[in-house]
């Protein structure tokens, strides 16, 4: 891995495991916070926006952070819509990616899409941060089953940081009622897991959440949590 510093101590893969067993049973406001107060403005949020939990345990700690939206230019109207009341609700510092030209040559659904319509883009938003925030879980499948908190991310080269690793689908919901906060229009109509609207369907009562995501297709990440 690249040098990177917690409390201006250069730190590895060892030290960043350690971390990320100490907050094992520690609340996501706590992860927020040491990573608002080791990373300041070199930490990013990026956010799907179906992910509003996360976005409002940072705002209340940071309410200037950072927070990314990856335009793909095939999401849902109704995605799109909600990013905006959700920038207004809470006054986000947003930045807005789009793809570059060399994303015309594959339209959402076929192959390599999401690395120019996503992964790249990622990487330009995220260049000279030191670390990004996430909202991925580790029941989101298999995939993530094993996801750490704290880790080095080699892809972007920075430090990744996962404070609802350990929540369950049952925790977002519960949180989500308790704090009155919007939920994202598409839910009501079956969707549980949403994406690009090209490859993205309702899924059926008992259905896996993320079934909905490129179905009919062999895959089932988008490049950015692998």
């Amino acid at each position: 891995m690249a040098e990177t510093y917690v409390s201006d101590q250069p730190v590895g893969d060892e030290d960043l495991a350690a971390i990320s067993e100490g907050f094992e049973t520690a609340p996501a406001s706590a992860v927020i916070r040491w990573a608002v107060e080791t990373f300041g403005d070199s930490l990013a949020l990026a956010a799907s926006f179906e992910d509003i939990v996360l976005i409002d345990l940072a705002t209340r700690l940071a309410p200037g952070v950072e927070v990314v939206f990856l335009d793909t230019e095939a999401h849902f109207p109704e995605t799109l819509s909600f990013v905006e009341d959700v920038r207004a609700r809470y006054g986000l510092n947003l930045t807005i990616t789009r793809p570059g030209p060399d994303a015309a040559a594959f339209p959402c659904g076929t192959e390599q899409c999401c690395r120019f319509r996503k992964v790249e883009p990622l990487r330009r938003a995220l260049a000279g941060k030191r670390a990004w925030l996430t909202s991925l879980k580790r029941t989101d499948g298999p995939t993530r089953a094993d996801a750490p908190i704290v880790s080095w991310d080699a892809s972007f080269g920075l430090v990744k940081v996962n404070p609802l690793v350990t929540w369950t689908d049952d925790d977002i919901s519960s949180y989500l009622a308790d704090h009155g906060l919007p939920v994202h229009p598409l839910v009501s109509q079956g969707y549980r897991s949403i994406g690009c609207a090209p490859t993205t369907r309702p899924v059926a009562e008992g259905e896996d959440p993320r079934a909905g995501r490129w179905s009919g297709l062999d895959k089932s990440e988008c490049g950015l949590h692998v």
